[in-house]
């Protein structure tokens, strides 16, 4: 059931960036009655959203596997930097578009970055800056990986060959199994963050209640390493009411689903980080009315974005 409720009170950029819509509605409206009134033509308004990248979207190109950005890639060694292990950076080769949203993510248990790299160059190609990172061990909890990808974030921002593509106030991060977990404690930790996505995430923790960042919650309906009964679901539930968030369970998948190229995965990250990170409404569409179950969607829950 789509549940509408007040947006919570927030402060800086994000506030900003979803106040964006409104007021280019009302620039329209006080523009054309100009015109009406005194015969006057006033110049158009500015773009509604500075921060939409590429064409508009439809279901083939949010399900296709390369967007309309060329992308490039850079490698990070973990000896360069601190607070992470590496990893690659993959980024739209084009600067004419302006600066793009920025995103890390993080492998699971065990895992290194190459388990999650095939998200890289297809969120790069949609217009994100994409980091996939190696944890500084394979063994690192979710509470550890959190603060990995707050101080890659960090990197990616303040010191890479990239930074200067980056608009460091539009972020956010994703991460599979324990990097899913870490993806919560990084959302709990940094609420300026603008989403957050945890794939199949593992964690000890139930209780999200004080995260602020609009969040949406991947399960797998075969999970048996962090079944969706004590893992996705808790988390999606003790989000806040009153917060941007969504739980998507994939059908008949397992825990490791995230692992391989999947549409529905792609589909769904690609329009909540266009939704949050870039605020583009035009990907709404995407989002509200919330899916029904499909073949490949056996649970979805969750609230419309909220009217910016």
């Amino acid at each position: 059931m789509s549940v509408l409720t007040s947006p919570p009170t927030s402060s800086g950029s994000g506030e900003k960036t979803r106040r964006l819509g409104w007021r280019s509605k009302t620039a329209g409206v006080v523009a054309a009655a100009l015109a009406l009134t005194t015969g006057v033509v006033a110049p158009a308004p500015a773009a509604a959203n500075p921060y939409e990248r590429g064409p508009a979207p439809t279901t083939s190109s949010i399900e296709a596997s390369r967007g309309s950005f060329a992308t490039s890639t850079t490698t990070v060694s973990r000896l360069a930097v601190s607070g992470f292990g590496g990893g690659t950076i993959y980024y739209p080769t084009s600067t004419t578009a302006g600066t793009f949203g920025a995103i890390s993510i993080a492998p699971g248990f065990t895992a290194t970055q190459s388990s999650i790299s095939w998200l890289g160059p297809r969120l790069a190609s949609q217009g994100f800056v994409v980091f996939t990172i190696d944890t500084l061990t394979t063994s690192d909890q979710p509470d550890s990986r959190g603060r990995q990808l707050l101080s890659s974030l960090d990197y990616l921002t303040q010191q890479s060959s990239v930074r200067s593509r980056i608009d460091s106030s539009r972020l956010g991060v994703v991460g599979h199994s324990m990097g899913g977990g870490g993806t919560l404690e990084a959302a709990r930790s940094r609420p300026s963050l603008q989403a957050a996505i945890p794939l199949t995430g593992w964690n000890l923790t139930k209780s999200w209640s004080t995260v602020r960042v609009p969040t949406l919650v991947v399960g797998a309906q075969a999970d048996t390493v962090a079944p969706v009964a004590s893992h996705s679901i808790p988390f999606y539930t003790s989000l806040p009411s009153s917060l941007d968030k969504a739980y998507l369970e994939l059908r008949g998948a397992s825990h490791f689903a995230p692992n391989s190229a999947n549409t529905t995965i792609a589909k769904y990250t690609l329009s909540w980080l266009k939704r949050f990170i870039d605020d583009d409404t035009r990907y709404e569409q995407f989002l509200c009315p919330i899916p029904g179950t499909s073949t490949t969607i056996s649970d979805y829950r969750g609230n419309c974005p909220h009217a910016g």
